[in-house]
């Protein structure tokens, strides 16, 4: 790949000469380059493009690292490591006494800008293209879909930030003040409208096409959007509306809660959006370029040589571990602890973690992935299970709550938790609680509950943390910091409150 000329100004990458590559559809090589400056002169020119689009999805600014750590933000886990220095920066995110300097929230705040760019250069360039049609929509759709989902990382964490529409070029004004979360929320749901229009279902995708973004993973997301900013009923039934829709697609839970973390089942009956791995060796594992998976490296049980790598991060916490219901068989699915079942026929001791509890559900044995870098497990971004959880909590916000027990009960039916008596008969705010607790449990680890505890009513994140003895999370911290460097680099930019 060749190497670009960039500025870093207001957390905004700007490449005037974008390196576009290929990676089923991300598998391909060698891979291309596309001098944007000329615009884009073939359909395999547009092609390369939106793949470039997806890459940063990849990296470990996102979802190959800080989007999992998220996780222990919320205080589902430790970071565990191996002490000292290591991951200081999200423990220091962990204990809420992070400032602008924390280099995690750096990762954050530029992860997703390369993805934005590189959106606006395919939506800026397509539209006039002479080629096919229904290639030229997906396209298309991809790009506002992609350009939505990084928009949405970044208003979530961040709140206001530069938004910019479209190609930075040399003589561009590359310096930007925030633009105010009303009109980013208005460009992702516009984005994601625009993306359900004219993306495919999933159905429709030849196996090399397998991982692209698909009509129903925008649906996915607009729901999201709507249960996150400014909900009323309006936005509530359309939340229902669009959770209908996917159900009616064929989505449908996969018999055993493991096959979502299988990298010989991914992409499947359950899944609706990937972030796409393929194991590849001859590229640093430490770099962009990589595409090996980091999860199973980094939170393999460390010293217990039980996979390759077994770094030891993300060690849940005895609070998370003890939210399982008796019975509950998903927790011998996720956690590792004293008496768990054993993995490819090796014991676990809560001697290889700090808390005593290590995750399971994302762990590959030797045979699957040899080495430290050569996993290709995919990371789930959404996932039916999820639509199912959203359904509910819409239907409950609704009033609607007698109706909320179908989909709820039938994520927990999978759980083998099939009382449906647990869930009847309960009022509005009973309810809501019981959805919190079975996203939490559902979900766990895959990198929602902290957007979650920022959503839910009543002050629930602050609520919630200093419950568990995080005390010195304070309002300042349900936003990351704006980092010092993106700070000192662009005058326009101002510090959250507090920070």
């Amino acid at each position: 790949m060749r190497k670009v000329k960039q500025y870093i100004i207001g957390g905004i990458s700007l490449l005037l000469f974008v390196s576009m590559s290929s990676c089923a559809f991300l598998e391909r090589e060698p891979w291309d380059s596309v001098d944007t400056t000329n615009g884009f002169q073939t359909a395999g020119d547009a092609e390369a493009a939106v793949n470039a689009c997806y890459q940063p999805l990849q990296w470990p600014k996102l979802y190959n690292m800080r989007i999992w750590t998220l996780d222990i933000i919320a205080g589902e886990s430790m970071v565990g490591a191996g002490g000292g220095e290591d991951g200081i920066e999200t423990v220091d995110l962990a204990n809420f006494i992070a400032d602008a300097d924390n280099f995690a929230a750096l990762d954050l705040w530029r992860g997703p800008s390369p993805g934005i760019l590189r959106c606006n250069f395919v939506l800026a360039n397509v539209p006039g293209m002479n080629i096919d049609t229904n290639l030229k929509n997906r396209m298309l759709g991809e790009a506002h879909f992609l350009r939505a989902h990084y928009y949405f990382l970044l208003v979530r964490l961040f709140g206001a930030v530069p938004m910019p529409t479209e190609p930075l070029m040399a003589d561009s004004e590359l310096k930007m003040p925030r633009t105010d979360v009303g009109t980013i929320y208005a460009l992702i749901e516009d984005d994601l409208k625009q993306a359900i229009d004219l993306l495919p279902l999933r159905s429709s995708y030849s196996d090399s096409d397998i991982g692209r973004a698909c009509r129903e993973a925008a649906m996915v997301e607009l729901a999201r959007v709507y249960l996150t900013y400014l909900p009323d009923n309006t936005r509530y039934e359309e939340v229902v509306r669009l959770c209908n829709e996917i159900g009616s697609l064929g989505y449908r839970l996969a018999a055993d809660y493991s096959d979502n973390f299988n990298p010989t089942k991914q992409n499947g009956e359950e899944s609706i959006f990937e972030v796409q791995y393929y194991g590849k060796t001859n590229y640093d594992f430490w770099s962009n370029e990589n595409q090996s998976s980091w999860i199973s490296t980094y939170q393999g049980p460390r010293n217990s040589g039980m996979a390759a790598g077994c770094y030891g991060w993300n060690q849940p916490t005895a609070e998370f571990v003890s939210q399982y219901e008796a019975g509950d068989v998903r927790k011998d699915k996720t956690i590792f602890y004293a008496g768990c079942p054993t993995f490819d026929g090796q014991t676990y001791s809560s001697s290889y973690s700090t808390t005593g509890y290590n995750v399971r559900k994302f762990l590959l044995t030797k045979s699957q992935s040899p080495d430290y870098n050569t996993s290709n497990q995919n990371w789930v971004v959404s996932r039916y299970a999820d639509v199912l959880l959203m359904k509910a909590e819409a239907l409950n916000e609704l009033g609607r709550t007698s109706e909320a027990e179908e989909p709820l009960y039938e994520v927990r039916k999978r759980a083998s938790l099939t009382d449906r008596t647990q869930i009847e008969g309960m009022s509005q705010a009973q309810m809501r609680e019981k959805i919190i607790h079975e996203r939490r449990i559902e979900l766990a680890f895959e990198g929602h509950r902290w957007f979650d505890m920022l959503r839910y009513k009543d002050n629930y994140a602050l609520t919630f943390l200093h419950s568990i003895g995080k005390t010195a999370a304070a309002q300042k911290h349900l936003l990351l910091p704006i980092p010092l460097q993106e700070i000192e680099a662009n005058e326009l930019l101002k510090q959250n409150p507090g920070y």
